[in-house]
């Protein structure tokens, strides 16, 4: 379905560093990226834009507008969200999704990956100390940090700092102008390879999703659609809320599987049922 073809990869941002090599081996494709293509129209992560969609609309319109920039029929692109993680209220993470759309087979593929491993960060800085300690907490120089007049305000903005003396430089520069310096990581991908990372390994997981075929009409990406619960609790023998069987479906002909205990054990403890442990 895809040997021989090309796929354009949208970004500005060098994403085609991870996510080509690994499609290329993979679908046998031909990657590429096509210069002039803007992502920051859809939104940046220091404001100036505002991200009006939401992450897999975003993700999905910016594979579309690259893919019609570059008259081709086949494309990938990835959009990404920092901030608390959704059960784990105190850690950061890197939400991050990833769309494959290929026109020419009506096909769409979609994976999530969801990581702690960020060293998504802001602070306010008041001196060269201050300054120093923020950059070596998140990873700095091998990680940018971008300083800003505030957290809050969208002008007089300076990104991709990778080197300690132009951040010196641009500290106090900002902080003689304004008297206030916010610093936080730049979470673009070239220059945080944290989230570089995480895209690979959404690529990884997009490329088994596509391997993942209906058995019915042999179309990529047949992968879980829904849970059910009820797992018996092995000490009364009730149903509790834990998993018992995975969905599968299919997003072309809609045939359906389902696979039972997912997890690799048929009962539950009891600490887990609502009847032993209410």
């Amino acid at each position: 379905m895809f040997k021989g073809r090309k796929l354009v990869i949208a970004t500005k941002h060098e994403k085609e560093k991870v996510i080509a090599p690994l499609l290329e081996k993979a679908l046998n494709v031909l990657c590429f990226v096509k210069e002039g293509f803007d992502t920051d129209k859809l939104g940046t992560f220091t404001g100036e834009v505002e991200r009006e969609l939401e992450p897999v609309a975003t993700a999905r319109k910016k594979c579309l507008l690259a893919m019609e920039f570059s008259s081709c029929d086949l494309g990938i692109a990835s959009e990404g969200s920092f901030g608390q993680h959704p059960t784990m209220f105190f850690v950061n993470a890197d939400d991050e999704f990833l769309i494959l759309i290929d026109k020419k087979n009506n096909l769409e593929i979609i994976v999530r990956e969801l990581s702690t491993e960020t060293n998504f960060n802001g602070s306010e800085i008041k001196n060269e100390q201050e300054l120093l300690d923020f950059a070596d907490l998140v990873k700095f120089p091998s990680h940018g940090l971008i300083l800003r007049k505030s957290k809050t305000e969208n002008s007089d903005i300076i990104k991709g700092i990778t080197n300690l003396d132009d951040l010196k430089k641009s500290f106090h520069l900002m902080l003689e102008k304004f008297k206030n310096v916010y610093a936080e990581t730049d979470m673009r991908a070239m220059y945080n390879p944290s989230r570089m990372s995480v895209i690979e390994n959404a690529t990884k997981k997009l490329i088994e999703k596509v391997n993942s075929c209906c058995p019915q009409c042999n179309i990529p990406g047949f992968d879980v659609t829904g849970t059910k619960k009820g797992l018996e609790c092995n000490l009364c023998g009730l149903p509790t809320r834990s998993t018992l069987s995975f969905i599968y479906s299919c997003q072309k002909c809609h045939f359906e599987k389902e696979e039972m205990y997912p997890h690799k054990k048929t009962t539950e403890e009891p600490m887990y049922c609502d009847y032993c442990n209410p």
